[in-house]
């Protein structure tokens, strides 16, 4: 399957040993992503595969045979479980994540607090920056927090940039607690006319998101050479749909804005930035 990303994944600014472990990890999340969510499958097919999906993680890991249905995914993923003694609890909350998807789709099943939907973020994004930090050797306290801000900043992006179209598949991430607050009903989000309750809505969750990016963005001053870079670049990808959906005056439910060529001299102007300002260019 072809798919749209925001962001550089194993680029040619990853240190090149570390590329194939990185293109391992990201194919396996993006597996199980499109599991859970590709296709027109019913929730208990999805789940089932799912499950099978995580035996065969555990049998690499354990060098036990698996299932051989997803044989590409795991066979790059074997070495790297074991060449790099990589934490396999971070790539089974990913697959906690994508269950959880699955089920509160079919359910139909809204978020009830903003505290829920971070919840939900602690186990689709941030186990993935945690990996990343593992395959770099970083794993002080304050890179992991900063890490998890940025993972979960990126996350709640996706959302928000995302909205005109997970709605259409019946996936629901504004909490709530937050369309109450704002006085929005999901007709006004089904909806393609303007809203002004539903583009405070999503106002308040882009600031929200942007906060926790610049919380987070002084990892990629911490981290050395071309890694840093590349998360530099993340960073500023971020920010610069969050750019785009202000730009569109938040009304992300009616249009999905994207990343595009133009798009690339301002990102790396921005993060050359970054390194001349403490913290993250937002201009």
């Amino acid at each position: 399957m072809d798919h749209y990303e925001n962001f550089p994944v194993a680029s040619w600014l990853c240190p090149a040993r570390l590329r194939p472990a990185v293109a391992a990890i990201y194919d396996f999340a993006r597996t199980a992503d499109d599991i859970a969510d590709e296709g027109n499958a019913g929730a208990a097919d999805r789940l089932v595969d799912l499950q099978t999906l995580r035996q065969d993680l555990n049998a690499a890991m354990n060098g036990t045979s698996d299932s051989g249905r997803w044989r590409p995914v795991i066979r790059s993923l074997r070495p790297v479980l074991h060449d790099f003694s990589l934490p396999i609890a971070l790539l089974e909350r990913l697959l906690d994540a994508f269950e959880q998807d699955v089920r509160f789709t079919a359910d139909a099943r809204h978020y009830e607090t903003d505290a829920e939907l971070m919840a939900y973020c602690t186990n689709s994004a941030n186990p993935v920056g945690r990996l990343l930090l593992h395959l770099y050797e970083i794993d002080d306290s304050i890179s992991l927090v900063q890490s998890d801000r940025i993972c979960s900043a990126l996350q709640l992006i996706n959302f928000w940039q995302d909205l005109s179209i997970d709605i259409g598949r019946g996936r629901w991430y504004p909490s709530v607690q937050a369309m109450q607050q704002h006085g929005v009903l999901d007709t006004n989000l089904r909806s393609h006319e303007p809203c002004t309750q539903a583009t405070q809505l999503v106002a308040a969750y882009v600031a929200q998101a942007r906060e926790l990016m610049q919380q987070g963005a002084a990892l990629a001053l911490r981290i050395p050479g071309r890694a840093g870079w590349e998360l530099r670049l993340v960073v500023q990808g971020g920010l610069r749909i969050l750019d785009k959906i202000a730009a569109l005056n938040h009304e992300s439910w009616r249009v999905r804005p994207k990343l595009g060529p133009v798009d690339m001299p301002v990102l790396l102007w921005r993060a050359w930035l970054m390194g001349r300002r403490a913290g993250p260019s937002t201009s």
